[in-house]
């Protein structure tokens, strides 16, 4: 176990020796994998961060509950008692005489309601389910609708569902975009590992000779190309870092000129450890193809 744990120090050892002989083509191979990871990598956390807008916006995803004319206090409670019991999520009550006000409020509306011999609003409640899946909220519309006194129960499902459709369309195109990226990464490390096995093919030759296994000559390859892949993704994490931050202060003003407010989520460390992983996976997967390939070639030679 201890020779196992040598030989791999030292491959680990080789890998770091070669990245830092070269600085200036390890730092253009870090830009090209690193911008590779970059744009798959920001473009899912935006989707991330519209879907957190679109469950944040004030009346986007709501059920609003219209009771009956004649439903009396009583009846309210009932209502009360069954979205205690089955709607998770927030609620709340909105009185007729609040829905007056509201209305006498708005902007040419004071002499009409004057101008009405009785409220003609009814008693509402507006529900925000935390489950905001179009077809949950499909389902919970449906049950509310059946409950005693309940006139009429109002969802605007089809932009629940137009943007929960671009979400996914989104995703796929990503996830199209992610695998291209990928395979370019897997090129870049297939032929940076292919100039240093030709560049030591004497080496290896000799190694060969004296009995050094195929595994040990792979080996500081396999770490050279997983060390590439990682310090990559670490740099596409920071280069999402910092784009996010950029866009931080004027996504804020936006907001605030519509009257909310919304702050961009930066990637958390899980999410960096994936996109780093990620890369040291795709380094890795370049340098195994690329070694064995060239491996194949010299016992033809």
């Amino acid at each position: 176990m201890q020779a196992w744990f040598s030989q791999h120090r030292a491959a680990l050892g080789s890998a770091l020796r070669r990245l830092g002989a070269s600085p200036l083509n390890t730092l253009l191979s870090l830009l090209v994998i690193g911008i590779a990871l970059t744009l798959p990598g920001f473009g899912y956390v935006i989707l991330d961060n519209l879907r957190d807008l679109g469950q944040s916006a004030s009346g986007v995803q709501q059920i609003s509950v219209f009771m009956q004319l004649e439903a009396g206090k009583k009846d309210v409670g009932e209502i009360e008692s069954r979205l205690r019991q089955t709607a998770s999520g927030k609620w709340r009550f909105v009185p007729k005489e609040e829905a007056l006000k509201r209305m006498q409020a708005s902007e040419g509306m004071a002499e009409i309601v004057a101008s009405l011999p009785r409220n003609p609003l009814p008693d509402a409640f507006i529900v925000e389910p935390t489950n905001t899946d179009p077809q949950a909220l499909e389902v919970l519309k449906k049950e509310l609708s059946t409950w005693p006194k309940v006139a009429h129960v109002q969802l605007d499902s089809a932009w629940v569902k137009r943007f929960d459709a671009f979400l996914k369309l989104g995703k796929l195109a990503l996830t199209l975009l992610a695998g291209l990226f990928a395979a370019g990464l897997v090129a870049v490390t297939f032929t940076t590992i292919r100039l240093q096995v030709m560049a030591q093919a004497a080496e290896i030759e000799v190694a060969r000779m004296i009995g050094a296994t195929d595994a040990f000559i792979r080996r500081p390859f396999y770490y050279f190309g997983a060390l590439q892949g990682a310090l990559g993704g670490l740099l596409a994490a920071g280069l999402v870092i910092g784009g996010l931050r950029l866009l931080a202060g004027p996504v804020a003003d936006l907001a605030v000129l519509y009257g909310g407010s919304f702050a961009l989520r930066v990637p958390a460390a899980l999410e960096i450890g994936v996109l780093t992983s990620a890369g040291a996976l795709l380094g890795w997967l370049g340098a195994q193809l690329s070694v064995s390939l060239s491996l194949r070639k010299f016992d033809h030679a």
